[in-house]
């Protein structure tokens, strides 16, 4: 089963979460999709086995063979491509590697070179394997790391955590698209609710099936209470608002390791959505 933990916006437990998933089901894959700032190898510390770069390729043009018929210009959507002096000339950073510029051009002047956009490491803590993407510093989409990260799945018997990037968008997308089961962690105030509300709406047009983990909770919090119960989402699981998981949280720890108690509470959330691989 592929479980994706997503949350709405940054410091909401997402990572918590998922790596504590991971961890209590043991013989199960953990996969870092939040390329921008993957922080589950720092509780999970994991012995790096493989390192692999991933590339994208960008469009470059041989000047002997161009027309200067702008084709490949009038194509691009993204406006990678401006015309100067008589010469394509491609923005990497807008550059989506789509292929569009090589396909419309009649006079093969088109070629395509590859560039480093981020790295996968692989490796294990105990019987968990850890794949974690990282985006290269000042690239646009950490898209082309996510597809790589999630090629790694492996074997399909084994559990799947990914961790999702927060928020709402075309990365969070590539991230959930072949799930089985989102796990929505909420942040009981005004603003993670509205950003929850969001990331479920996402789940929801991929038709998703959603649980919900309300982290650092003290009391009820009647807009998102209200919500899951008119949209039918199960409440999984809520983490108190405790000082020994914020102390897990700021020295890297894992809380189910930490504080056995917790391990109960995670393996009973792995049997409620069918995700148990004990």
């Amino acid at each position: 089963m592929k479980i994706a933990v997503l949350s709405g916006k940054g410091g909401a437990g997402k990572t918590l979460t998922a790596v504590n998933l991971a961890v209590t089901a043991e013989h199960a894959v953990y996969m870092d999709c939040d390329v921008e700032e993957p922080n589950g190898k720092l509780f999970l510390k994991p012995q790096i086995m493989q390192s692999k770069q991933v590339y994208t390729v960008i469009p470059d043009f041989v000047k002997e063979k161009c027309t200067g018929c702008r084709a490949c210009v009038d194509f691009c959507r993204f406006h990678a491509l401006l015309f100067i002096k008589g010469m394509p000339k491609v923005f990497q950073e807008a550059c989506h590697a789509c292929g569009g510029c090589a396909l419309v051009c009649q006079n093969q002047a088109v070629i395509e070179k590859k560039r480093s956009v981020g790295k996968v490491e692989i490796g294990f803590h105990n019987q968990v394997q850890v794949v974690t993407g990282t985006l290269n510093l000042g690239e646009a989409s950490g898209v082309p790391v996510i597809r790589r990260v999630l090629e790694e799945a492996g074997n399909k018997e084994k559990t799947v955590i990914v961790d999702c990037p927060p928020g709402s968008a075309c990365s969070v997308m590539e991230s959930i698209t072949d799930v089985d089961y989102c796990i929505l962690v909420a942040e009981p105030t005004a603003f993670g609710f509205h950003n929850f509300t969001m990331v479920h709406e996402l789940a929801g047009l991929l038709g998703k099936p959603c649980g919900v983990v309300i982290n650092k909770y003290e009391e009820p919090y009647p807009p998102l209470e209200k919500y899951c119960e008119d949209k039918g989402l199960p409440v999984l699981l809520r983490l108190p608002y405790d000082e020994r998981i914020a102390s897990c949280v700021s020295t890297g720890e894992i809380l189910v390791e930490k504080l056995p108690e917790y391990r109960t509470e995670f393996q009973q959330l792995l049997r409620d959505i069918g995700g148990a691989c004990l």
